[in-house]
């Protein structure tokens, strides 16, 4: 078969990282496939070197931005047309909101050179907590009337597809769920020689209770109730790697609440395998999640997670079992459980041993390369 995929940007995140491990895994299987992605902006980290790493074909469309502009978004159309006039695709899987509008329009704009197969994968939504209600109102409107033009649509956790049905996106027959897949042995490291290392690096003792974080230190990802958190687990290191737009509010109530020498920010990692070795425990305060990679990854290295209970860490965390749940904005109850996690070096290491399992058993590659062709069968029948 011949795949374009159409993605936003490749940044550091799981929507990015499993597109490419997708794109990957396909070729691998001797199909034809190109990735089509906006540039990454000024102040986020992108994991464009992973398609370098993995031999996945990949091209700029530079009027593929995240913002909304009529003139970039029309513009966005018509070169995506463009393309699938020229390449004549088998199958268009388009991911992420923005790359989902336009991509899916241009299919409709094609004419004969509409590919047979369309199909758009939710990485998660921006339907409700990220913007004013009319504009949720307006972004609920145009998925709706895009499903109808989508062969399939694909949810990343059945919190998603729960999430998309609540908001009559599609009917639940039609959005199949599809989780996410890594070579987790390729991408993180948990031997000692690493965690030694690390730890050094990062100016850690060896027997410090390390609070590991990664992402964008953003509203959405709660960073503030991580230092709230952290502030309740004496004794504990903090150490968040990512950046944005609430740095300077995280700093500041550090030094609130006088923990800012327990407190390290890294900054964007571009990679964060070696990284994982150095945590005793990782930490998510998000309101909405919709697979949260980096407790895949943060398990898969022996790191338990404690993480709020938002959108599809359920499907991630199996509370009890790789770590612990609780509610969103429960700030004892996620220290209640690091202090568990700290005090009990057996629970500690069951937790890690099933978490380094459970997530090679669950989230394989070949896997999802599996499901994914399957539902662009089921949709090339309909």
């Amino acid at each position: 078969m011949r795949i374009v995929h159409a993605i936003a940007r490749l940044n550091v995140g799981g929507a990015a990282l499993s597109v490419l491990e997708l794109a990957a895994g396909q070729q691998r299987r001797g199909h034809d496939v190109l990735v089509v992605a906006g540039r990454v902006p000024t102040g986020e980290a992108s994991m464009e070197h992973v398609a370098a790493e993995l031999g996945v074909p990949h091209v700029h469309l530079t009027s593929l931005q995240r913002d909304v502009s009529a003139t970039t978004d029309l513009t966005t159309v018509y070169a995506l047309r463009r393309l699938l006039r020229d390449r004549r695709p088998d199958v268009l899987h388009t991911h992420t909101a923005k790359a989902g509008t336009t991509g899916r329009t241009a299919a409709l704009l094609a004419g004969r050179a509409r590919p047979r197969v369309v199909v758009h994968t939710f990485h998660g939504h921006v339907l409700s907590g990220y913007f004013d209600p009319m504009r949720e109102r307006v972004f609920r409107l145009v998925e709706r009337g895009l499903a109808r033009s989508s062969g399939r649509l694909i949810a990343v956790s059945d919190e998603v597809r729960r999430d998309l049905v609540a908001f009559h996106v599609a009917r639940a027959e039609k959005i199949a769920v599809v989780p996410y897949g890594f070579d987790l042995d390729s991408r993180v490291r948990s031997d000692p020689e690493t965690r030694s290392r690390k730890r050094s690096e990062l100016g850690v003792d060896e027997g410090a209770f390390v609070i590991g974080w990664a992402g964008r230190l953003t509203a959405i990802k709660q960073p503030l109730d991580l230092i709230r958190v952290a502030a309740q687990v004496d004794g504990s290191r903090l150490v968040l790697a990512g950046d944005g737009e609430l740095r300077a509010a995280t700093e500041a109530l550090a030094d609130e609440l006088h923990i800012r020498d327990r407190v390290r920010l890294l900054g964007y990692v571009d990679d964060m395998g070696d990284v994982y070795a150095a945590f005793d425990a990782l930490l998510l305060t998000s309101l909405n999640e919709g697979t949260p990679v980096v407790a895949i990854e943060a398990q898969a290295a022996g790191v338990p997670v404690v993480a709020t209970d938002a959108g599809g860490t359920r499907t991630v965390v199996a509370d009890g079992e790789t770590g612990f749940l609780a509610p969103i904005g429960d700030i004892d109850a996620l220290a209640e459980r690091l202090r568990a996690i700290r005090d009990d070096a057996g629970l500690r290491e069951r937790l890690a041993a099933r978490g380094r399992t459970r997530m090679r058993e669950v989230f394989s590659v070949e896997r999802m390369v599996d499901d994914v062709e399957r539902v662009y069968e089921e949709a090339r029948r309909r």
